[in-house]
């Protein structure tokens, strides 16, 4: 008996040191040597893992930073949006590389329907989703692109960035946006979109991307665009082009001039951080609403001034490509 249980014993002895071999040289063969440099790039990184810079988290991201400034020498395309130029800055540092500056981001909401400007034609009732609402009807004020106002943007959001106007029925973004996309992902209609902050945080955009036509957009939506191209006429830039009934402005050719606020019938394009206009004496153009927007990083709130175009103004210049 005791020498089954000796023999038994030494042989699972000798597997076990057997085994310990051959994984041993397996180990050796295979071994993956790692550039210690990852490591280094993915502490110098927020730690957030959000996914913005398009990659599955910090730590991917950081193996395609080096992986790129080995094969290419230069970190063209690859930007983290919550740490921004300082954080690309320190990972340059590392990589022994120089890397551009980049314009700061942030969400921009582009439906300004809501409650107010569109009214509430049908009741929903059913899942809080706008993905869910979206595959079923247009939206209770009537406007097949506008916002649906149940907050998947919000629920993507983790830095608390983005929240419902219960008044309004719209999302508002404030100053902790770090343009990592996620609300931009969630919404199923497309209404949010990520543009630079601009000089002194000052932007402009259109506030809506309603495709149909003028007469049918305005009857959901008081304040849609209605591809009148007034817009598009006084813009001495070219920063704003007209495409299935609606304008956009390129953010990057856009110089703030706010020619095309004051000719826009409907109140659709917004100047964000704007100081009031003043008024003058004999103006022909009537003043039309009013948003007070908060500045993000200044405690005070920002008048966005819209005015209507009357009858008797009349926008002259280029015209729009068909």
């Amino acid at each position: 008996m005791n020498d089954v249980v000796l023999y038994a014993v030494l042989s699972l002895a000798a597997i076990g040191v057997t085994a310990a071999i051959i994984l041993y040289f397996i180990a050796k063969k295979f071994k993956v040597i790692e550039d210690p440099r990852i490591d280094e790039v993915e502490e110098a990184l927020p730690s957030a893992n959000c996914g913005g810079c398009g990659y599955a988290g910090c730590r991917a991201f950081a193996e395609a930073t080096v992986k790129q400034g080995n094969e290419k020498h230069n970190l063209e395309g690859l930007n983290c949006p919550v740490g921004g130029n300082d954080v690309m800055a320190d990972v340059a540092t590392i990589l022994g590389l120089e890397v551009e500056e980049q314009d700061p981001l942030i969400a921009v909401i582009r439906c300004n329907g809501g409650n107010i400007n569109s009214p509430k034609k049908v009741s929903f009732e059913g899942a809080t989703s706008c993905a869910f609402a979206h595959s079923l009807f247009t939206g209770e004020g009537g406007c097949p692109f506008g916002c649906l106002g149940l907050g998947d943007c919000v629920a993507a959001c983790d830095f608390d960035a983005i929240h419902m106007n219960p008044e309004r029925g719209l999302p508002e973004v404030n100053n902790k946006c770090v343009a990592c996309g996620a609300c931009v992902e969630a919404c199923p209609r497309d209404i949010i979109e990520l543009r630079p902050q601009g000089r002194k945080e000052k932007r402009i955009f259109v506030s809506c991307i309603n495709k149909e036509k003028g007469a049918v957009a305005r009857k959901n939506c008081t304040v849609a665009c209605i591809g009148c191209s007034a817009c598009f006429k006084v813009c001495e830039f070219d920063a704003i082009t007209m495409k299935d009934n609606l304008a956009y402005i390129d953010p990057f050719k856009c110089k703030l001039c706010r020619k095309c606020v004051v000719v826009c019938p409907t109140n659709a394009i917004h100047e964000i951080n704007f100081p009031p206009r003043k008024k003058k004496e004999g103006d022909s153009k009537k003043a039309g609403k009013t948003l007070a927007v908060k500045h993000p990083e200044k405690n005070k709130e920002v008048v966005v001034e819209k005015v209507n175009l009357t009858e008797d103004i009349k926008p002259e210049g280029k015209q729009a490509e068909k």
